[in-house]
């Protein structure tokens, strides 16, 4: 199965249209429309986002056998916070990502000084 066979795949088992796929990863009806139909390729970041939105690997968009979670985050604890966390930081700029490991870092280090450190 090629990546347009398995993203209609994907969005018909969603039962949503591509309007709806497309305003969620941020693109045009027709950018994503061509996804489908191998007309184009996805960037990266786009490609990231559709498996977020639809809860697989990149792989198995890209043609893998089995479909599985993305992170493999769902058997944490905290799965929402987690998945909550990624999906904002995949929608950062290079800067803010950076910014935001910072902090993230500097509080580990300030809650247990031992276990921040890289």
């Amino acid at each position: 199965m090629n990546m347009g066979e398995r993203l209609r795949e994907l969005r018909l088992k969603r039962n949503v249209s591509q309007e709806e796929v497309a305003r969620h990863i941020g693109i045009t009806r027709s950018a994503y429309s061509h996804y489908e139909i191998n007309n184009r390729q996805p960037i990266y970041e786009t490609l990231i986002k559709l498996a977020a939105y639809f809860d697989v690997s990149l792989d198995y968009i890209i043609g893998g056998n089995a479909p599985s979670q993305s992170m493999h985050i769902i058997d944490l604890p905290d799965a929402t916070d987690s998945k909550e966390i990624l999906m904002l930081l995949r929608g950062m700029n290079h800067e803010q990502r950076k910014q935001s490991l910072s902090l993230l870092h500097e509080m580990m280090r300030q809650d247990n000084p031992a276990r921040g450190r890289r």
